[in-house]
């Protein structure tokens, strides 16, 4: 639903730094769009976890202003992703909303320098990227500048994993093109340089988590910075996300560790991997239980220019954990 937003609104909204509310003053409907971007965060992280003991427990969305629980605060290989991910998806939300129109203060992004190939030209409406990057570091890493927020080391580890959050933006910006030409024949190619989906981005970072580098904070020359735990020799990488502290192993339910437990989750017992119900349900056990499948099937085309489908029934076994 869209809000018209108020400058009243950006006193109310909870967990907004004094940097993060003037921005909001000034750029009234840019909350609307960090606040869409809030509630894809969730639902991308919850999608991308799915198969995983922690599944993105630790984001709340209330109704008007994302919120991470305490536990997001302990330097955690989630929290990591968390704000890798949140900071990819407040720049992605606004990198689109300059394209649909949806802010009045930026719109498509520039057409690309380079000469495109014969049969190719630039055309469309590319997403901003750069308005989208611009504003949304100034939005994601406000908190971190400030003086009283957190120790030290979890501010340059938030500011790190937000920045290859951002770069695995800038990697998701692809070549789109549209076709032209006598009956489809695509002879000619309308292209402009779009970004991918915040669901592919989300797959990327998450295979950066689950190869994360634990790091200390401790003097390197004149300050202490950031340093890999295990090979102090090397500096931390610029794609690689970090943290500070091991995680719990989500087993059990535990709401100062963000642990929500696995009981109750659904797990698949064909698998090998983290999903199995081996993993997921930490030794505990399974029950089954059987569900009906409506499915569409026995379709038939007909000439011209309809699809006409049964509906079928079937049962399926699923597990969840004891």
């Amino acid at each position: 639903i869209k809000r018209t937003y108020t400058t009243q609104h950006c006193k109310l909204l909870p967990g907004l730094v004094s940097s993060q509310a003037q921005l909001c003053r000034t750029n009234l409907e840019l909350m609307q769009t960090i606040i869409q971007a809030a509630r894809e965060v969730k639902k991308t992280c919850q999608k991308t976890f799915a198969d995983m003991r922690w599944n993105c427990s630790s984001i709340d969305i209330p109704i008007d202003a994302p919120k991470y629980r305490p536990d997001l605060d302990r330097g955690t290989r989630e929290t990591a992703f968390v704000y890798a991910l949140s900071a990819a998806a407040i720049s992605h939300t606004i990198a689109r909303a300059c394209t649909s129109g949806d802010l009045r203060l930026c719109s498509c992004g520039p057409i690309p320098g380079e000469i495109p190939e014969p049969g190719y030209r630039w055309g469309g409406c590319g997403d901003n990227l750069h308005y989208g990057l611009v504003m949304g570091s100034k939005f994601s890493d406000a908190p971190m500048k400030m003086k009283r927020s957190g120790s030290h080391a979890n501010k340059l580890m938030h500011l790190h994993n937000s920045e290859v959050g951002r770069q695995a933006l800038r990697d998701a910006l692809v070549m789109k093109c549209k076709c032209h030409g006598v009956s489809g024949s695509c002879s000619i190619r309308t292209c402009w340089r779009g970004l991918q989906d915040l669901r592919d981005i989300a797959m990327d970072l998450k295979t950066k988590y689950l190869s994360a580098t634990k790091v200390v904070h401790r003097p390197m020359g004149t300050r202490k910075q950031l340093v890999p735990k295990d090979i102090d020799i090397r500096p931390v990488r610029e794609n690689e996300l970090v943290y500070l502290q091991s995680s719990a192993d989500f087993c059990l339910k535990n709401e100062k560790l963000g642990s929500a437990g696995t009981q109750d989750r659904q797990c698949n017992k064909t698998s090998v991997g983290s999903d199995s119900c081996d993993l997921m349900c930490c030794g505990r056990g399974y029950n089954p239980y059987t569900e009906k499948l409506v499915e569409r099937c026995h379709c038939k085309y007909h000439w011209c220019c309809y699809v006409t489908c049964k509906k079928c029934e079937r049962m399926v076994e699923r597990y969840v954990c004891k």
